[in-house]
């Protein structure tokens, strides 16, 4: 499946090469391999004016992924009337799924009941995985919002995007108090990671104001159903929620429900998920329990803690996030992964002594500094084991050795970054 580049990207990618000049080529030429194959090898347009993006070597489009895959796309959209639609297409197919089941985290292209129809939850055609994460739904209201806020494009707001506003509100209300949730999810399988504990109900937790979530966004189960990242990204999104509630469709009724639901959320942030280092700093936890369990940790997957300022829920220089940045990029983090190749943030997804190009580029993203930032540039163009594409993990000790050849959110994270570098920025 490959489809032409439009002219506008062409020459957009051309810009993008003059600036970096004979300098940064090597920059350069990763971004022009992955800005296209995007468009060129994941995308599908349709005749009813909807997107569907594959992850890449998964036949299945995920909620979060293929928000990420298109999101650098928006400084195109902004002139360019096919991108604008492209992109409004990809919302209005993702608002389809999540009217299909919100708990759902990725999705068939077809009703064709491929993917994981075997798992012990309510699966159906349309439905490729049923493991429920926060962040699938968080993703689609960011694009939503800012592709409006971006282009002022309001063709996206249909009815679908409406109705499963309504069923994300519902879900993430419903999940804190997990005990009423009507949502489980088994899988008969030797890997603990895929499958919830507790007849698929997941660990026992007490209520905090934080939604529960049953698997992280590395689509492994989470240890403590309170996912902090993922609240934070919730709170965010939903200020966006308000806003658009507020000032374009004037209904107030969604945007109190969002208003009290983010106050909940952060509330619970600063009661439960504020711990201490091995330092003795005040850090965020990665997840709670509410009954007093936590853990430090960051995985390389966003949301993630070191993703917290790039989500839009604190600043860069936040104090609290400065140390939670230092823990997590040291040792004190299980996933924290260092060699004679790089150092960085990897996954229980992935072996041990592998980082993920997302968490580097993710690094670049959140770095104060434009060196630092340049720093992770250069090294993920080093460890792209001469493909010129980023990959999902590989060795700290040797890149050649990595997971997934084709992975389109991390190959949009390194444009990301350059774009960032060079003052392409869309803030959060």
């Amino acid at each position: 499946m490959t489809r032409p580049i439009p002219s506008s990207v062409l020459r957009f990618m051309d810009t993008i090469e003059e600036l970096c000049g004979e300098e940064h080529r090597s920059w350069a030429i990763n971004f022009k391999a992955s800005f296209a194959n995007t468009l060129e090898t994941t995308l599908k347009t349709y005749d009813d004016g909807t997107s569907f993006l594959l992850t890449g070597d998964i036949p299945a489009m995920w909620l979060r992924d293929s928000t990420a895959q298109l999101k650098p796309y928006l400084f195109l959209a902004k002139t360019d009337a096919s991108m604008r639609q492209i992109i409004a297409g990809l919302v209005k197919r993702q608002f389809r799924y999540i009217c299909i089941d919100p708990y759902a985290n990725a999705f068939n292209e077809e009703e064709n009941s491929k993917g994981y129809q075997a798992d012990h939850t309510q699966m159906g055609p349309w439905i490729w995985e049923r493991k429920y994460e926060i962040d699938s739904l968080c993703y689609p209201i960011q694009l939503a919002y800012l592709l409006y806020r971006e282009t002022d494009c309001t063709e996206h707001f249909n009815e679908d995007f409406h109705r499963g506003i309504k069923l994300i509100l519902d879900v993430w209300s419903t999940e804190q108090d997990h005990t009423a949730s009507p949502y489980s999810f088994e899988r008969d399988t030797w890997r603990k990671e895929d499958t919830l504990t507790h007849n698929g109900k997941g660990a026992p937790v007490a209520y905090t104001g934080m939604t529960w979530s049953g698997f992280r966004p590395s689509d492994d189960a989470c240890q403590y159903g309170y996912l902090v990242p993922s609240n934070m990204f919730a709170a965010v999104v939903l200020s966006y929620l308000e806003e658009l509630y507020t000032d374009l469709f004037k209904d107030q009724t969604i945007a109190r429900r969002a208003h009290a639901l983010r106050l909940a959320i952060q509330k619970g942030i600063e009661q439960h998920a504020l711990v201490a280092n091995s330092q003795g700093q005040t850090i965020y936890a990665y997840e709670v329990d509410g009954l007093g369990h936590y853990t430090i940790m960051d995985d390389a997957n966003i949301p993630s803690l070191l993703a917290a300022p790039y989500l839009g829920f604190c600043a860069k220089d936040d104090p609290i996030y400065l140390a939670t940045r230092q823990t997590i990029l040291s040792p004190e983090n299980p996933y924290y992964y260092q060699g004679s190749a790089a150092s960085g943030i990897g996954s229980s997804h992935t072996p041990k002594n592998y980082i993920w190009h997302i968490a580097l580029a993710l690094q670049g993203l959140t770095a104060l500094d434009q060196k630092d930032k340049a720093d992770m540039l250069d090294l993920l163009v080093a460890t792209d084991a001469g493909t010129h594409l980023m990959h999902e993990g590989f060795d700290v000790n040797d890149p050649s050795h990595y997971t997934r050849e084709w992975f389109s959110w991390a190959n949009m994270m390194f444009c990301e970054l350059l774009l960032d570098y060079l003052g392409f920025t869309i803030s959060p």
